[in-house]
């Protein structure tokens, strides 16, 4: 019987694991460790900030949908792979594999800007469950006295979405509120230009983000690098100072030190068409842990962002291709990296499509309108409901 480990239990690591066991049954023994207890929907991390959302809405406990399939769950921290001797190290055990799924997403990288981040920093983020509540605190305690809010992204960031969001969340909040004027915004960005979103831009999103962010009379900085984050200022390398009440930003990210060691010099692992390691070949690896270059060399460095819907196309071409091998089936097409995604913009919402991701492209879109958010509503909902039942291979 083949033994496969899963590392994560969030959109790479669980669609992994319920298509390894719907595709192979009783013939692979799967065990999926995670540091987590419970899958997040994060999306909608950006909704729990702002008080839109309640944990309990947008997570469900791994350990019953898991065992419901027939899948082991450790709920452990992983401490290290040894890919020669093909183990995983965990604080108390060493368990062997045949295969390994990497879906451990990111390491965030507060640590590269001074004052960076909600432990050790002055800024707010919202890329976890814990940061998100912690966001959502902070943002009742600004509204008893408001003031100046800076948001955006520092150097080196590949997941720009959701300093998007929440710049037009929080814009939609105050107006709704009816104080608006009292809060100066602006948002800061690594990007060469808005709109660029680390893929070299999309279609007219130049012109379109532009006039959003007009609209809403947030200023908006680009093609800069953050010096530091003081307690009531923030710092650009160029030498430019904007105090802030509030601050949320996004950081950079690398691999988690548990896998770094496998990939290239930020810890993100290369991988072939297949999701596979381009040295190990029963190691595969998927969603934000792979190594994807950017399009285009930026003046101020940025990475290419790695969605949930590319995860979940990389985590079935990686299950695919295991199960080819042990089943003896035909083996997958490669992975077609494109994407598909549905940003929150406070009164409407705005979808992108991207195919290939990258340019140059053989189909593009992006649109605007109310139908977008509802879209995006309903996608949370359809998602959870398919995640608490297993259901991997719906679309």
């Amino acid at each position: 019987m083949a033994k496969i480990i899963v590392l994560g239990g969030s959109f790479g690591g669980l669609t992994a694991a319920f298509e390894l066991k719907r595709l192979l049954g009783k013939t692979a023994d799967i065990t999926l460790l995670s540091d987590m207890d419970k899958f997040v929907f994060i999306p909608s991390l950006p909704w729990l900030a702002m008080g839109w959302r309640k944990p309990e809405d947008i997570t469900v406990p791994l350990k019953p949908i898991l065992e419901r399939k027939g899948i082991t769950f450790i709920h452990e921290e992983v401490k290290g792979v040894d890919a020669e001797s093909s183990k995983v190290v965990t604080a108390s055990k060493q368990i062997a594999y045949d295969y390994l799924v990497i879906a451990t997403g990111p390491h965030l990288a507060f640590e590269e800007v001074p004052g960076l981040g909600p432990d050790k920093g002055h800024t707010e983020c919202i890329f976890t469950l814990e940061q998100a509540e912690r966001a959502n605190k902070a943002w009742n305690k600004f509204l008893e006295e408001p003031g100046a809010i800076v948001t955006g992204s520092v150097q080196g960031v590949s997941c720009f979405g959701p300093p998007y969001e929440y710049a037009f969340e929080i814009d939609y909040e105050l107006r709704r509120m009816k104080i608006r004027h009292k809060v100066p915004i602006v948002f800061v960005t690594s990007e060469p230009y808005i709109g660029h979103f680390g893929i070299g831009g999309l279609r007219n999103s130049k012109r379109i983000m532009e006039d959003e962010f007009a609209k809403r009379d947030i200023k908006v900085i680009t093609n800069i690098a953050v010096e530091e984050f003081a307690s009531a200022e923030m710092r650009l390398k160029d030498g430019t100072k904007i105090p802030f009440k509030l601050a949320m930003f996004a950081p950079a990210m690398k691999g988690v030190p548990a896998v770094a060691h496998l990939g290239n010099p930020r810890g993100f692992i290369p991988v072939d068409g297949k999701c596979r390691h381009t040295k190990h070949k029963n190691i595969f690896a998927v969603g934000v842990a792979v190594a994807i270059a950017p399009p285009e060399q930026t003046p101020v460095p940025t990475g290419v962002p790695k969605t949930g819907y590319m995860t979940v196309k990389m985590a079935k071409t990686a299950a695919y291709s295991i199960a080819s091998e042990i089943s003896g089936s035909p083996a997958p097409a490669s992975y077609e990296m494109d994407v598909l995604c549905l940003m929150d913009m406070g009164n409407t919402a705005a979808l992108m499509r991207a195919k290939p991701l990258l340019p140059p492209r053989q189909e593009s879109a992006l649109k605007s309108g109310i139908i977008y958010k509802w879209s995006k509503a309903g996608f949370e909902k359809y998602f959870l409901w398919k995640i608490k039942h297993g259901l991997s291979n719906w679309p």
